[in-house]
This record gives structure tokens, sequence and C-alpha cells, in this order.
């Protein structure tokens, strides 16, 4: 940029000097090759294998590495299910009683016992801990989900964020074309004498504006394929290029069929129902702890020796007496409890805070459907007739070179507009599909009721 700023710069203050000394490269010529060089920039973008978003939607659901995170963590969190339900290690003991100190090898004069003992938690405490371990696999799930919609919606975002790039560098091109016509009919004029040099001055800093777009598109296309390419779990650097539409003229769902999807899929809300229901779990699990829990041990005892009968057996059981620590379980309860209430209080908090989202993207949506419409429907034809009536007319002497660039920044900006407000319009879709929890083309699917809203 400081370059091209400094070369119009140095244009400027040499131009002068050049003509009246009759030194150095004609002005008109100078034009020429520097609308040239800018000519050459636009064949300079990155070429690649096509994509349309379902392609791209495919892969990264397949490739991403984030999902793949999130679906392990499910796997694990599923392999830990049978461990809360299973029962303790079994304990094998031995023990030696009276065994004579004087002769501490002497063990035919002790009491010799083997026995093998098993801890069995109360009635309903390991299906508690079971369901408890379920609520894990099904919040671990909804965390997947989680990951699988923000994917899809990034995905969607790089996507469009490309395709517009890729866009404003094909309408660079178009309006290059263009400038290069009234610049060849400028040169001609120029030779003549009828401009003057300020109105050369003049369409090389048109020039320079080109260029300025064309520095930026390049690198949004740039920072939108690296993301794309990541996303899709491969190199940053991998040429890639999009193709598709901007879904401009498809209908918004309604309001109602929103956020009735939002509550039965959108992954945080399920997250926080499964939260919810984990305390239910956790709530019951706290009230069987005034069960008693058992141990029960069987085992061997081998007498001292000349006792009869020397071969002997022996059973054990063990009780714990959970009433004599009522406090200890009823301070349990209650917290169980306030956690109940907390996760409802959280989940209806969500729920209320989710609807609002969806009509804050909402409203979004369709503002920005009503703009790009603005500029597709009306201002883009007006501007391009005019565009093309101001060339017609220069070349007829019937319109000065300084209103032929007007119109042609007036198109260009116009352009850049239309497609900035198409760009605008799929960002504000991609926070409706986060705020309702899936893609929109579900949701439209299922809404009978809204097929000709069209944003209105």
């Amino acid at each position: 940029m400081k370059v091209i700023a400094l070369f119009v710069l140095g244009t400027a203050c040499l131009l002068p000097v050049t003509a009246a000394r009759g030194q150095g490269p004609d002005p008109g010529e100078a034009l020429g090759s520097w609308s040239a060089q800018i000519a050459i920039q636009n064949h300079a973008g990155i070429s690649g294998p096509l994509m349309n978003i379902e392609e791209a939607e495919r892969i990264a659901l397949a490739e991403n590495p984030e999902i793949h995170v999130a679906a392990r963590h499910v796997a694990a969190v599923e392999a830990h299910v049978p461990i809360e339900g299973a029962l303790d290690d079994p304990q094998l003991m031995y023990r030696g009683w009276g065994v004579p100190l004087s002769k501490p090898w002497d063990y035919n004069s002790a009491q010799n016992m083997l026995m093998i003992g098993q801890a069995l938690p109360g009635p309903g405490k390991r299906i508690a801990r079971t369901a408890i371990a379920q609520s894990d696999v099904a919040a671990a799930k909804a965390e997947l989900s989680a990951v699988r919609l923000r994917v899809q919606v990034e995905i969607r975002r790089a996507f469009f964020d490309l395709l517009r790039a890729q866009d404003e560098i094909r309408i660079h091109d178009q309006h290059v074309e263009i400038a290069n016509q009234a610049i060849q009919a400028a040169r001609i004029k120029y030779t003549v004498g009828k401009i003057p040099q300020v109105e050369i001055l003049k369409a090389q800093l048109a020039l320079t504006r080109l260029a300025e777009h064309m520095i930026r598109f390049e690198r949004d296309a740039d920072v939108a394929r690296a993301r794309l390419n990541a996303l899709l779990g491969r190199d940053p650097a991998a040429p890639v290029e999009v193709q598709g539409d901007y879904g401009l003229d498809r209908p918004l769902p309604s309001i109602e069929s929103l956020t009735q999807a939002a509550m039965q899929s959108r992954p945080d809300l399920l997250e926080a129902s499964t939260a919810s229901e984990k305390s239910r779990r956790q709530q019951q699990l706290a009230k069987k702890s005034m069960v008693p829990d058992f141990n029960v041990a069987a085992g061997y005892m081998l007498m001292p020796s000349g006792t009869n009968p020397r071969n002997d057996y022996m059973l054990e059981g063990s009780v714990t007496l959970p009433w004599l620590n009522r406090h200890k379980h009823d301070a349990e309860m209650a917290e169980a409890a306030n956690t109940v209430t907390e996760k409802d209080a959280e989940l209806d908090a969500m729920r209320n805070a989710a609807r609002g989202q969806i009509q804050e993207a909402l409203a979004d949506a369709k503002a920005a459907q009503r703009l790009a419409r603005v500029y597709q429907d009306g201002l883009r034809k007006q501007a391009e007739d005019t565009l093309h009536s101001a060339v017609i007319a220069y070349e007829n002497d019937q319109t000065s070179f300084l209103d032929l660039l007007d119109s042609q920044m007036t198109v260009v900006d116009i352009d850049l507009a239309w497609i900035d407000a198409l760009g605008e319009f799929n960002a504000r879709l991609a926070d409706l599909e986060m705020a309702t929890g899936a893609p929109l083309e579900d949701k439209m699917a299922a809404d009978k009721s809204f097929a000709a809203q069209g944003g209105n």
C-alpha cells in the first residue's frame, strides 16, 4: 500500500516536469503500463479443486480434528459406565491366631484362617450409580453435537467468506477491463491534447483504488482459504476454490418453528437438560444413603494340632448403620435437592436466553436479506446502465473523463457493497443456525407455513 501511494505521489510530482521538459515517459504511456500491471495481478490467484458447501460440510464432519476429540471423549465416557455399576474387588485374607512367641514358626500350634470377602452396596445403589454414569454419556454426546454444530457453522462462514472474496476478485477483473477501455480512449485524447494532464492523474488514482481493492480481496481469500482448510483437517495452505450461490431468495423459517426446533435439538440446551436429569439421579442416590451396605465373608480354619475337629469353616457378615449418622445423610439429601433446583433454574434461564438469541438472529438475517435485495434488484442495475451510458458518451465526446471515472467508481462501490451485503446475509444465517442448533435447511423443510415470507 505504501509503495502504491508513493508511486502515485511521485507520478503527481513528476508529470508536470516531464511534460514541460519533454523528458521521461509520456503520462499516457505510463497510465497504460500501470493499468497493464493491475490487469496482470488479476491472474495471480490460487487455483485448486472446486468444492460446494455440501461437500465441505461432509468432509469437515468426517475429518475435523475437534470432532474426533469429542467423539473419543464419548467413547471414553461410555467405557466408564460398567465401572460404576460393578462390585468392588473381592478380598482374600489370611489370619494366623495364637502363634507362640517362643516358636514363631510353629503354625501347627496356631489357628490358621483363610477367608474371602465381598462388599455389597445397599439395594438400588449400583443401579443409581449406573444411571448417573449414563447421564454423563448423554452429556458427552450433547457436547459432541455442539462441536459438530460449531464446525458446521464455521465451515459455512469460511465457505461464504471465500466465495465472497472470489466474487470480489471477479468483479474487480470486470471493472479493470472497463477501466482499460476508458484509459485507451483517454490516452488517445491526451495525445491530441483534448484532455488535461490532471485527468490522467485522476485515472491513475482510480486504478490505485482498484489495486487497493485487489490487495484486500486476495488477503481475505487467503484467510478464508486457510480457515476452511483447517476446519477440513487439511494443510491451511492447500489450494481450494468454492462454488455455489448465496441463497438470497430462499425463505427464512418462522420464529415459531425455529424456537420449537431449538428446544428439541440445540446442543447446549440438551446438555443442560441432561445435567438436570443427572441431578435428579444423584438425588435418588443420596436418598439411598439411608440404606445400609453389607459385607460378607467365608473362610476355612485350620485349628492347632491335637484339636478335634481340626478342620473348620467360618462365615462372617457386617452391616453399616446409617441411622446412627442421620445428620450427615440428611445434609447429603438436602444438598442433592438444592442441586436439582439449581440445574432446573439454569435450564429455564438458558431456554429463555435461547428464545431471545433466535429472535435477534432472525431479525438480523431478515434485515441483511432485505439490504442485499436492495442492491441486487435495484442499485446494481441502475449503476451499470449509467456506467455503460457514460462510456458511450465519453467515446463520443459527450461527457468528461472525470464524469466517466466517477461513474466507474460508483459502480465499483455498489458492486462491492452488494457482495458485502451477501456475505453479511450468510454470516447472519450462520448466527441463526448457531442460535437454533441445527442447519436451517432442516427448519425450512419442517416449516410449512412460511413458504412465501422471504424475509419481508
